[in-house]
């Protein structure tokens, strides 16, 4: 009996839910980004600070997204 090609395609996050790897590249552009503006001449701290919170809250979703 042939498997079907559906039966033999990884399993993808659900709609709405962010895999490990998204989570870390979401995590890393965000802390790139925090330190781009923290390293212009006038450093914009309140944008660096926004940023620096959204690596955060990605990295806080790694466990989740590892379970599922």
């Amino acid at each position: 009996m042939a498997a079907t090609p559906r039966a033999l395609a990884p399993a993808l996050p659900t709609m709405g839910t962010l895999g490990p790897i998204q989570l870390h590249a979401d995590a890393h552009n965000a802390l790139n980004m925090a330190l781009f503006y923290l390293r212009q001449p006038q450093a914009n701290t309140g944008a660096a600070r926004r940023k620096a919170v959204q690596a955060l809250a990605a990295l806080r979703g790694l466990p989740l997204a590892q379970e599922g």
